[in-house]
C-alpha cells in the first residue's frame, strides 16, 4: 500500500465535561496525521477538518489506535460522509481481539520500546485551554509517530508487548494485521 496514513486527534473537552458518550460535543482541538507516501506530518485545525477528511478519504489504509470509537466519533460530527468508509486498521481493535480485553498504547509502547507516550489527552485538553497549540501539536505528532512504531513492529513481528494490570512484567502477544 502506497498512501497509508497515521491519524490521531486531540480534543477541546472531556467526557467529565460533555457527558459520556457526546464525542461530537468534545470538539477538535487538533489532529495529526502522517502520510507515509510523502513522509511527512501534517497538523490539521479544527477549521481544517473539511481537508482533513478529504485527505483521509484519499488514504489506502488509515491507522491508529482507538480510531473507530473516539477519533471517527469526534470526527463525524463535522461531516455529513460515512467515515466507515475509510480503509481502517485500529490497532487498539486488533490488540483487544487478541488479548479479550482493551490495553492504552503507553502499555504496548512502554513494553515494545521502553518508552511510552509523552503525556494523555487531559494534558492536550488543559493545554487547548491555555492556548498551547504547540504543545498539543508535540504531544499529538508523537501519539501518532508512537502508533506508527507500534504498527511496524506488529507487522515485522507479528506480535507486540504489553504490561498487565498490576503486573511490572511485559508479556506478548500475537497480533494479526
Amino acid at each position: 500500500m502506497e498512501n497509508v496514513i497515521y491519524f490521531d486527534l486531540e480534543t477541546q473537552k472531556t467526557f467529565q465535561q460533555v457527558g459520556q458518550g457526546r464525542h461530537g460535543d468534545l470538539k477538535i482541538s487538533l489532529a495529526v496525521t502522517h502520510t507515509l507516501k510523502d513522509k511527512a506530518y501534517h497538523i490539521w485545525k479544527e477549521e481544517d477538518v473539511d481537508e482533513l477528511v478529504s485527505h483521509l478519504f484519499k488514504a489506502d489504509l488509515v491507522v491508529g489506535y482507538n480510531l473507530i470509537e473516539f477519533d471517527y466519533r469526534v470526527l463525524a460530527s463535522y461531516t455529513i460522509l460515512d467515515l466507515t468508509q475509510i480503509p481502517t486498521l485500529d490497532l487498539m481493535l486488533k490488540a483487544q481481539e487478541s488479548l479479550g480485553h482493551r490495553v492504552k498504547l503507553d502499555s504496548i509502547a512502554t513494553a515494545t520500546f521502553g518508552f511510552g507516550k509523552t503525556g494523555d489527552g487531559l494534558d492536550a485538553v488543559k493545554w487547548f485551554q491555555q492556548g498551547k497549540w504547540l504543545e498539543i501539536a508535540e504531544y499529538c505528532c508523537y501519539d501518532v509517530k508512537v502508533t506508527r512504531m507500534v504498527h511496524e513492529f506488529a507487522q515485522q513481528h507479528g506480535k507486540l508487548y504489553y504490561f498487565p494490570k498490576n503486573d511490572p512484567q511485559p508479556r506478548s502477544f500475537p497480533i494479526s494485521l
